[in-house]
């Protein structure tokens, strides 16, 4: 039987805050306590969002806490052949074609409401008529799947049981990019695929993409891995954290001097391994870890966090 495995899979768009800090730790702490083996992906197909020197930057974070992994780093845009193959295979299915349509011109359908503030849902009635839209000849436009009308089930070994229905809440879903790369939605299946994940842990803001991922594993022949989708770290507003509630970026307590050991003891308070703050090492949180003692509900950050955090200084 094959060795258990998780990854760490940081995007470069940005510095990491203590919110990733908490999942990433969390994810490392749960590999190895239970002898699973522990990748580390760098996320970097994000075109124009992804900022230079930001993958370095995560890592040494990753050095910083004492968060290690197994092996060398692999770097998603390193190289694009396995997304391909993988478009071309959904192509010869008949499950993906050309979409020319402007993000203007789905916003004017009349059932394309905004799911959130960067996605919209593509209504069925716009799907391609013409078969011979429904191929993977990498034009500059964007690519998607069809999806069925179909219910999808996602029993989560930390979430429980939830049901989505791709097709009312996303539509057809964009799996190739007018940038000539994959979406996340593909990018992640695959490099899960080929890098034999078994479990996958992340915040529970991914728990929707856990349906259509598990759509396209479907029409790739693929397994799909165990899911573990952790609640977010979040504003006194209940905002998923961000810059509007102040900066929380790893790099900056870093650079005003607060000591690793007193981001670890933050992130064990709001893992049930102690009641309060209380400075401690990577090493300490691991056989603190109770899955069991994590809340299910959201984290909230407070000032006096941010403050505890300098007192350190």
């Amino acid at each position: 039987m094959s060795k258990r495995t998780t990854r760490l899979a940081p995007s470069p768009t940005g510095a990491l805050h203590l919110g990733n800090a908490r999942t990433f730790l969390i994810t490392w702490a749960m590999a190895r306590k239970l002898s699973w083996r522990l990748e580390m992906r760098i996320e970097d197909l994000d075109g124009p969002r992804v900022k230079h020197a930001a993958a370095q930057q995560a890592l040494d974070v990753f050095a910083w806490l004492g968060i290690d992994y197994d092996g060398e780093p692999t770097y998603q845009s390193a190289d694009l052949e396995p997304y391909r193959a993988a478009m071309h295979a959904l192509a010869a299915r008949g499950v993906v074609y050309r979409c020319t349509l402007s993000r203007t011109q789905i916003e004017q359908a009349s059932a394309a409401p905004h799911r959130d503030e960067h996605e919209l849902r593509f209504p069925s009635e716009l799907r391609a008529t013409d078969r011979r839209m429904f191929v993977f000849d990498e034009q500059e436009t964007n690519y998607r799947f069809v999806v069925g009308d179909e219910s999808i089930t996602i029993d989560d070994e930390f979430a429980g049981r939830s049901v989505f229905r791709p097709l009312d809440e996303v539509g057809d879903f964009v799996v190739w990019t007018k940038r000539a790369t994959p979406s996340y939605q593909l990018a992640v299946i695959v490099d899960d695929a080929r890098q034999g994940i078994t479990d996958v842990v992340r915040g529970d803001d991914l728990l929707s993409s856990a349906a259509r991922q598990t759509l396209l594993y479907g029409a790739l022949d693929l397994k799909p891995p165990k899911w573990w989708h952790l609640p977010l770290v979040v504003g006194p507003d209940g905002r998923r954290l961000a810059k509007r509630h102040g900066d929380t970026r790893l790099t900056a307590y870093q650079e005003a001097g607060v000591p690793a050991s007193r981001i670890i003891g933050l992130l064990a308070s709001w893992s049930g391994i102690c009641d309060r703050p209380t400075e401690m090492t990577a090493e300490e949180f691991k056989d603190g870890l109770i899955l069991d003692s994590l809340d299910r509900g959201q984290v909230v950050f407070r000032q006096e966090h941010h403050r505890w955090l300098l007192d350190g200084v």
